[in-house]
């Protein structure tokens, strides 16, 4: 049974990554792409974390963590460019 559920979570997390992959390449402006980006990292990690409880291993949690981090600096990164210009003061 929980094979079945993960198998749905992971088509519907699969479904959002599609549609955020939309959303960064139409979106109109360019806090809606940051958005879409900032979005698809936290789909991956679930994607990463439902990999992890389906092949029962802990180094998927670990990826998980890294690619949070990696997620959020670049997310932050990208808004400090949008409202200073730079990234490094």
């Amino acid at each position: 049974m929980i094979d079945y559920a993960l198998l749905f979570a992971m088509g519907c997390l699969s479904l959002a990554l599609v549609m955020n992959l939309w959303r960064l390449l139409r979106g109109p402006l360019l806090t809606d792409r940051i958005l879409a980006l900032d979005t698809m990292a936290i789909n991956a990690i679930a994607l990463i974390v439902l990999a992890g409880i389906r092949w029962s291993s802990t180094l998927y949690f670990e990826a998980a963590l890294l690619f949070a981090m990696v997620g959020f600096v670049s997310t932050v990164a990208y808004c400090r460019f949008l409202m200073r210009g730079d990234v490094i003061e």
